[in-house]
């Protein structure tokens, strides 16, 4: 118990922890909204048209399957194939058969969309800036815990499945342990160190579930 100002008792325990993380996290979801509307509306693109683009982006030239899209942006269907709609008459998008198969309709870029894509892509400077106030440690950590919540979340079904390094195929954590790049990828063969992993890879490929198992345990290990 403690005071205020005024002498009024303040109960400094009434909020968890867990809480007071949750009422920060909201209000920066809160910023990234705002900033999302913002910056799509520059280019005449809603916060989810803006969003398709960033994912066909990230699939490359095979493009993806409105049911994948849908799956990406955790939105239904409908509002899905709303959005390509939109994008399509706008020249950003194009439905061709998917190389992977013959009888798939594959959404890919156009190189209109390819370019706003790029653009859209980009974090504003005050979002960069506020996470630039962090120091790399404070960021390690930060990065850390979001792996460790986005995983949960996926877990739980909440959240589409992020193509994270801790559940690719090609990550063997902490095999350098007395390193700062104590981890390993099997696609580039290099270490590298907790700053570096990512939680969108483009080349990910999940790992068995005995193994990716194996691979949190390893992982965890090192965080305590």
């Amino acid at each position: 118990m403690s005071t205020d100002e005024q002498g009024n008792s303040v109960n400094l325990d009434r909020e968890s922890t867990e809480q007071r993380i949750l009422i920060g996290l909201s209000k920066i979801g809160i910023a990234l909204k705002s900033q999302s509307w913002q910056d799509a509306g520059q280019h005449g693109l809603s916060p989810t048209q803006a969003q398709i683009l960033s994912l066909l982006q990230a699939k490359g030239t095979n493009g993806m399957r409105l049911s994948a899209v849908a799956d990406g942006l955790a939105v239904t269907a409908a509002t899905a194939s709303d959005a390509v709609r939109v994008l399509d008459e706008k020249g950003l998008v194009q439905k061709t058969r998917s190389p992977e198969d013959g009888r798939a309709i594959a959404i890919t870029l156009t190189p209109k969309g390819q370019k706003l894509a790029t653009q859209t892509s980009c974090w504003s400077d005050l979002l960069l800036g506020a996470v630039g106030e962090m120091s790399e440690l404070e960021q390690t950590i930060f990065m850390r815990g979001l792996i460790k919540m986005i995983r949960k979340l996926q877990e739980a079904g909440q959240i589409p499945i992020a193509k994270m390094c801790v559940t690719c195929r090609f990550f063997q954590p902490n095999r350098y342990p007395h390193s700062d790049r104590p981890h390993y990828c099997g696609l580039v063969d290099a270490p590298f160190g907790d700053r570096n992993l990512r939680l969108e890879c483009p080349d990910q490929i999940a790992a068995p579930t005995d193994i990716a198992t194996h691979n949190w345990e390893q992982y965890q290990t090192k965080l305590g």
